[in-house]
């Protein structure tokens, strides 16, 4: 009985729910555990395995689909685009270290400038381009991970409104996210992202969710 009790215990934290609470560390055991599936016993550490690779159907909720990856970072698939049409594209750029959000000192500059190079493979007109961090008040999972997006057809009149800061460098987006957020009072937020006109890019902070408020995260 005891044995039925720990396995029962363990499916339920692999799968992030115990006693009904959703898991805050999906993404952290996707990257820790499913990125390699020649470890040993991948198909039942891994919560969500590489498609084609366990005992599993490929259904688009229960697999993980990698993008692009380095020693440091990865993309992945947004479950969000599950039974999308093709043209919809939502995927989440990770360090592979661990870093929990907009607010961890340990947030690393070179994210971005990734996360836009795979964006781009993704969504070729670059203004349509949207990279955006939610606050830790208003995330679902303390590990950082930014989505790559399409903007919303209103999303630069409603940037304008923010008086975005410029950037030549997509290193410089926290620094530049920071003294945004300071100029608005904001202890806790979020970061968007977007190219500017004139090559450069724009950085604002937004104390609410900028992956609602400035992207097409869902498809209609």
């Amino acid at each position: 009985m005891q044995v039925v009790i720990l396995i029962v215990f363990l499916a339920m934290w692999l799968h992030g729910s115990v006693a009904g609470q959703p898991s805050r560390d999906i993404l952290h055991k996707i990257v820790a555990r499913c990125l390699d599936s020649s470890v040993p016993n991948y198909c039942v550490w891994c919560p969500s395995p590489l498609r084609g690779q366990c005992a599993l159907d490929d259904d688009c909720r229960r697999t993980t689909e990698v993008w692009a990856q380095t020693d440091d970072y990865v993309v992945i698939r947004d479950i969000k685009m599950c039974g999308c049409s093709a043209d919809f594209v939502h995927g989440l750029a990770m360090s592979r270290s661990l870093v929990s959000g907009v607010e961890d000192p340990k947030r690393p500059a070179g994210i971005w400038p990734f996360a836009w190079a795979v964006a781009r493979q993704r969504i070729p007109e670059e203004m349509e381009i949207g990279l955006a961090v939610n606050p830790a008040h208003l995330r679902s999972q303390d590990y950082l991970h930014i989505h790559l997006v399409r903007l919303r057809q209103d999303a630069r009149r409603r940037l304008a409104h923010r008086s975005p800061l410029r950037v030549k460098g997509l290193e410089e987006v926290w620094d530049a996210a920071a003294r945004h957020a300071a100029g608005l009072g904001l202890q806790s937020y979020g970061v968007i992202v977007t190219r500017a006109s004139d090559g450069n890019f724009l950085v604002a902070a937004d104390g609410g969710s900028p992956e609602r408020e400035f992207t097409q995260y869902v498809c209609r």
